[in-house]
């Protein structure tokens, strides 16, 4: 097994994440409200929806929720923002959904599945493009992902970090340095769309391909 996998280079490209509290049971400020009053002996859950690339961050932030509100316990499900979604929609119970991206979350807005105006921007994030230690295909620059033969690995469109890497690689294309060749090129070295970010991240680290784009989030640097 390769060792875990190193941030290559930033890319200029932001990204916002939203979270908002889901229309059933209820809103984020009545559960919160709830969690404050709990009766000794019971106990509140809240669901919390949340991308994938939030995984390690929301579970922190569980832990010191949950000892700063005895009584209340915390259930995450965390997968890509689209299946999310998805499951809202056909009747998975809800307390906040937390999505990578405005789409998803203009959509559970229009589905009434979610309060609109309750959604709120929490945090922004950055694309890395990440490779193996050994760095066996050589990367140096940006350039370097259209190279013959490289093994790239994205997130599917449909997932957030897939939509915005297929986004960088169109703005790149119109740039001199890069030409309009460059992002036919670095997508004819994609071996596979994944369903998650995380699943990016494992098959680089696991050494099944030389590079993916994952979000800066993703990545402990060492």
């Amino acid at each position: 097994m390769r060792r875990a996998p190193r941030l290559l280079i930033l890319v200029s490209l932001l990204i916002t994440l939203n979270a908002c509290g889901a229309s059933q049971p209820a809103a984020p400020a009545a559960n919160n409200a709830a969690a404050a009053t709990v009766p000794a002996g019971q106990t509140t859950e809240l669901n919390i929806f949340a991308a994938a690339s939030l995984t390690g961050a929301f579970k922190e932030i569980g832990k010191n929720f949950e000892a700063a509100n005895p009584g209340t316990k915390l259930i995450f499900n965390f997968a890509g923002s689209q299946q999310l979604s998805q499951q809202i929609g056909q009747g998975a119970p809800a307390d906040v959904f937390a999505s990578a991206n405005n789409r998803q979350m203009d959509v559970m807005i229009q589905s009434g599945q979610v309060i609109s105006g309750t959604q709120r921007t929490f945090v922004r994030n950055r694309l890395v493009v990440i490779y193996p230690k050994d760095n066996p295909a050589k990367f140096n620059t940006l350039k370097d992902l259209a190279k013959p033969g490289i093994k790239l690995v994205l997130a599917a469109k449909d997932v957030p970090v897939g939509g915005y890497a297929l986004d960088f690689l169109a703005r790149a294309s119109k740039l001199p340095d890069y030409t309009e060749a460059y992002s036919p090129t670095v997508l004819a070295n994609v071996r596979s769309y994944e369903e998650n970010v995380k699943a990016v991240l494992s098959k680089v680290a696991l050494g099944e391909a030389d590079a993916g784009i994952v979000y800066t989030s993703d990545i402990a640097l060492d």
